[in-house]
């Protein structure tokens, strides 16, 4: 199978649930082998030497929930789920082995595939993602920010009804192109927690589950009105979310700049706990380079969060207004 997904051509062994699928192509940036009983590293333990990262979160025995570790003299990096699901990566990012108990299923490994473990592959092959999700304002990419339980999804869906196209959730890639950032399109979903589906369709049994073993579940991008944005677009602004205020009537946008502004995207790129100096060094160089191009902005959510689509609204009256400004100082410039 092919497939494309965050600006890389993937071929893989077994058909990814939920990604675009192309016809098979020569020029492949990333191989993915799944379930491939050729491949022997898969099998080591996961508690060996050469473990350089593991998870402060654990299961009910208290084994981290993830240990990664480089595998068969440093060839591959390893990466152990507590559950007993397990990947190997090149050092270069190009290849992924994959392996999952019996008891689980395809879509369950995905869960973990298609987010940490590509986009660690896409960090050895010098690629920056960001832990957000992006949405299209007219012809640019806006991102939205946000610790865990902020809402980047469910504003990223609520956009999605109100007709706007979806990007990417969750992992929001970077295109580098020295004097702007291209963000490349994920895969025609957006995943939401239960409570978040009733919140905006009434009951989290109007979207169809991740997983058939977790209650997570998923907005199709390519049905009813829902739309996917296909093909990259230039990043235009970013969105922090921040905590809901509970004297707040309408969501405020600020200005976030300087200092502030540089800690937040470090925070919120994806993958950073598994850095090396390497890695970490371009990471600051190219976030520097965002600030100098793109807009941060911190939103003020109101308290009320059955109001969804007023943040929409007042996110994107922002973008354009940017826009606006941008153009006008590109044209006094002149």
């Amino acid at each position: 199978m092919s497939h494309v997904a965050y600006g890389l051509r993937i071929a893989t062994n077994i058909a990814l649930p939920g990604l675009v699928t192309e016809f098979p192509q020569e020029n492949i940036d990333l191989q993915i082998r799944l379930k491939h009983e050729d491949f022997p590293y898969l099998r080591l333990p996961d508690s060996g030497g050469g473990v350089f990262y593991a998870s402060s979160t654990g299961d009910e025995y208290g084994n981290p929930t993830l240990q990664v570790g480089t595998v068969d003299g440093g060839k591959y990096f390893g990466f152990f789920y507590c559950d007993g699901t397990r990947f190997a990566v090149d050092r270069r990012g190009r290849e992924i082995w994959a392996d999952w108990p019996d008891n689980y299923t395809l879509e369950d490994a995905c869960t973990y595939l298609i987010g940490p473990v590509i986009a660690f592959a896409l960090r050895l092959q010098g690629v920056i993602s960001l832990h957000a999700s992006a949405i299209a304002v007219d012809d640019h990419a806006v991102a939205l920010f946000g610790v865990a339980g902020a809402g980047k999804s469910t504003t990223a869906a609520a956009f999605a009804l109100r007709g706007f196209s979806v990007l990417s959730d969750d992992v929001v890639v970077l295109a580098d192109h020295g004097d702007r950032f291209l963000v490349q399109p994920g895969y025609p979903r957006v995943n939401l927690w239960p409570d978040s589906v009733r919140l905006l369709f009434g009951s989290e049994d109007a979207l169809p589950c991740i997983t058939p073993t977790w209650d997570k579940r998923y907005l199709p991008l390519d049905r009813d009105n829902c739309r996917f944005q296909a093909t990259p677009l230039p990043l235009g602004a970013i969105y922090v979310l921040g905590e809901r205020e509970a004297d707040l009537t309408t969501p405020v946008v600020e200005e976030l700049a300087g200092h502030e502004a540089l800690a937040t995207l470090v925070i919120n790129t994806y993958v950073n706990y598994l850095l090396d100096r390497e890695m970490r060094s371009r990471e600051f160089d190219v976030l520097g380079r965002v600030l100098e191009e793109v807009p941060v902005r911190r939103v003020r959510p109101t308290r009320n969060p059955s109001k969804p689509f007023d943040l929409c609204e007042v996110i994107a009256a922002d973008a354009r207004q940017i826009r606006v400004g941008q153009g006008k100082s590109k044209a006094e410039s002149r």
